[in-house]
Formats: C-alpha cells, structure tokens, sequence
C-alpha cells in the first residue's frame, strides 16, 4: 500500500539509525516516561475505584437507600405502604423497623448505641447483614424469644459472646419506682454477632420487631420503611416518584442525605490524583520536544533539500509531527497494556508479597479491608489513553512547526 509523503518520510525518520545516539536515548527515555506515567496512572484508579466500591457495598450494604417514615407518628399499616411503594420498578426490597436509643451493659462494660426491631425474613431484603454473619443466624430473632444479634465491635466493648445476657436500657422510656424515675430495662440473650467492617459493628444491634414493640410500647406500628433500590446511585430519581406518589403524609429521604459527603471527597480525590499524575506523562512529553528538536536540528539539510524538491512547509510539519506522535503511540499504547495488567493482578501481587514476605500489608485492626480492591472501569483508561496521547500530540507542535519554517539558503549555507 502506497502511503502519502509526509507519513512515508516521518517513519523512515522514526526508524533511521541518529548519527548523534543521544536522539535516539532521549527518544527512548520518552516512550518509557509515557508508558510508565499511564501505567501509574490506570493502576491508582483502578485502586480507587475499587476501595470506592468497597465503601459504597459496605456503607450503603447496612445503610437504607430510601427511608420512608410518617410527620406524625408511626406508620400503622406498613404491609400496604410497601406493597404501594413496590409498584415501581425500581425498588427490589422492602422491610420495616422499629428503632430505639439504647445503653447496653454487660460484665460492668457501657456502650451507648441503637438498637432495631426487625423482621429477620425481610431484613435481607434490604441489607447485607444476614450475610456477614460471624456467629449464629437470624433465625433465632423470633417474636417472644427476646434474643440480640450485636456488632462485632459492640461485642468486643462488652466483652459479650453468643450465649451472654446483654441489658439494655431505653433511656427515652422511664418508669417509676422506689428509686425514682428509671429508664426502661430488658435483658437479652446473645444469639449472634454480625460483622460488615462497616460504622454499623460498633453501635447497632437487632432484636425480633415484636419484642421491640413490647419493650417500648410502640404496638400502633413501625418507625419506618426501608427500601432497596436497583441503582443505588439513581436514588434521587426515584426518592422524587416516591415522594409524589404517597403524598405530604410520608417524609421520604435516602442514603445521600447521611453519606453524599463521604462519596463527593472520595469523588474530588479521584479528579484531583488524576490531574497530579497526568503531570508524570507531561513530563515524559517534554522529552519528545528535546528528541524532535534535536532531530530538527540533524536534518536541516534534508529539510532544505527536500524544500527545494517541492515539499511545503505543512509538509514538513507533518513529517515531524508523525515522528513524534509514533513515540507517543508506542508508549501510550505500552503504559495501557501494562497498567491494564497491572491493575488485574495487583490484589494477588499482594498477596504474594504478604506471603513472601511474611508482612501484613493491609492490617485488619486498622483498615476496614484487609486486601487492596481494584476495579478496572474502560471509561478511565480510555480518558487516560487519550489524555496521554493528546499531550504526545501537543508536544510535537513546536519543534515540527520549527521545522517547517526552515529556509533552505539557511540550512545549506555552510554544507
């Protein structure tokens, strides 16, 4: 295939042996800074990703997206509501709950936190912990049993263990005595210990919804209805249906309200690495400039000659800008391969340098994960590809429109 002349020149340009070695080592260390500055930057956000996806499955796997509660008390007939609030699509889980502030105290240990009332057959419809059960099962939340699932970390600050009594106290629900006025007390029995690495290990707990009721005196309905959606990241779309379709009696709120903040810095620090590392490829792309300047220099006289031929000067530039956007297709197309590679393998590299080693990167008593989650999202590596190659791009500009404004008197004076 006949190629057009600017593209044939700049390649034999590319491939030619320099006369001066230094051009060649300048254009090599190029390729690699490029290479290397995309590998970086596809593996951070692939990292960031991944731990954004951990937090979010985490966070938002305890945290109801839609919560729909009544201005005025509680919501009397929750059946109907759920089944008028699972008429849109979008809603794939629905469950009631009754909550309540509580002070738990076993073996002398306090611990303030919240306590739920719950049907454990609808629980999962909504959360994920019925999943990350470390001990015993929700199937021992039965109405009367008065049995506590607890945190992990709340079972740890008691010092309790499946089995225990656990007395919680209702500090909003008194009644009198001897004493006093005192806060409303119920003993529990310990049947199991949930663990999401999550805030929820530290405060929650979950008792039978019924027993709840009894306990606090709330046999007239439940605090609330929590729901699934199927995108949690459309919640507003589907909050604002909600909303218009049951009224001004129902408040209808969702995850954003509690943990948009968590999600905007986490977004902002994604945007803010991106532009700090796009500056390594920058830097790699002034070593094009050094090259395709030097070159320029080295074949004034081919320049002049092939001027004298005939060859325009946009010719000229084409040739040069060919020559230096190869160096930037090879090592952007390099740094996408082996950042691609990269941010595939990297949680099991780890893990292999964990074993090697005998080291703990990742220390479970300090982080809420114990690997390093990545997920490769196309989109980001097509935006760095891009970026990087539109950088190699805009490197070539000036030393090959430097080219095209060489005179050929100029440049052959003196050979």
């Amino acid at each position: 295939m006949k190629l057009p002349f600017s593209l044939f020149v700049g390649l034999r340009y590319t491939r030619a042996k320099r006369r001066d070695h230094f051009i060649s080592f300048i254009s090599l260390i190029s390729m690699i800074g490029i290479a290397l500055g995309v590998m970086v930057l596809i593996t951070v956000m692939s990292v960031m990703n991944g731990f954004e996806r951990e937090l979010r499955d985490r966070i938002l796997g305890m945290a109801p997206h839609v919560l729909i509660s009544k201005y005025d008390g509680n919501i009397e007939n929750w059946q109907e509501l759920e089944k008028t609030v699972k008429q849109n699509p979008s809603i794939i889980g629905a469950s009631p709950y009754i909550s309540s502030e509580t002070m738990f105290k076993h073996l002398g240990s306090d611990q303030f936190g919240m306590i739920q009332g719950v049907l454990p057959e609808k629980i999962g419809e909504v959360t994920i912990v019925k999943d990350n059960m470390r001990n015993g099962t929700f199937d021992t939340l039965t109405d009367g049993s008065y049995n506590i699932i607890l945190g992990s970390s709340l079972a740890r600050s008691l010092g309790a263990n499946v089995g225990d009594k656990v007395t919680s106290l209702f500090l909003k629900q008194t009644r009198m005595s001897i004493a006093g006025i005192q806060p409303r007390a119920k003993r529990f029995t310990v049947t199991g210990i949930f663990e999401t690495r999550s805030e929820a290990d530290k405060s929650l707990a979950f008792v039978h919804l019924d027993d709840l009721a009894a306990v606090t005196h709330q046999r007239d309905g439940v605090s609330a209805l929590q729901l699934k959606t199927v995108d949690v990241m459309q919640v507003h779309n589907v909050t604002t249906d909600i909303s218009q379709n049951l009224g001004y009696e129902y408040y209808v709120t969702n995850w954003t309200r509690q943990h948009q903040t968590l999600f905007n810095a986490i977004d902002m620090e994604k945007k803010i690495m991106f532009i700090l590392l796009t500056f390594i490829i920058a830097v790699a792309a002034f070593n094009i400039v050094t090259s395709l300047v030097m070159l320029v220099n080295e074949k004034q006289a081919d320049i002049a000659i092939l001027r004298t031929l005939g060859a325009s000067p946009s010719s000229i530039l084409r040739i040069f800008m060919t020559s230096g956007i190869i160096n930037g297709l090879i090592g952007t197309g390099a740094g996408v391969i082996l950042g691609v590679l990269l941010a595939l393998n990297l949680p099991d590299i780890v893990s292999w340098i964990e074993v090697t080693f005998e080291t703990n990167v990742f220390p479970k008593n300090v982080y809420f994960v114990n690997f390093l989650p990545t997920e490769l999202i196309w989109d980001d590596v097509y935006k760095i590809a891009l970026s990087a190659f539109g950088i190699s791009v805009l490197a070539t500009l000036y030393p090959s429109w430097k080219a095209s404004r060489t005179q050929p008197a100029e440049a052959l004076r003196y050979e």
